[in-house]
């Protein structure tokens, strides 16, 4: 049997996990939210997007 979970869920529990038990400030996160929207308008975004798609794939124990 397979469970996917979207990539975007298990980072919002992180963020959320972060937050309530780590003290991590709300702004901080949300702080770190635009930048990651920054970052996915600039050149870097294939790049980011290929390394991301190597860990969930190196994770998930599928290889192309």
């Amino acid at each position: 049997m397979t469970v996917s979970l979207p990539l975007v869920l298990v980072l919002g529990a992180v963020a959320w996990i972060s937050i309530k038990f780590m003290g991590v400030r709300l702004w901080v996160a949300v702080l770190i939210a635009l930048f990651g929207f920054w970052l996915a308008h600039t050149a870097l975004a294939p790049s980011v997007e290929s390394g991301t798609r190597s860990g969930v794939d190196s994770v998930n124990g599928t290889h192309d």
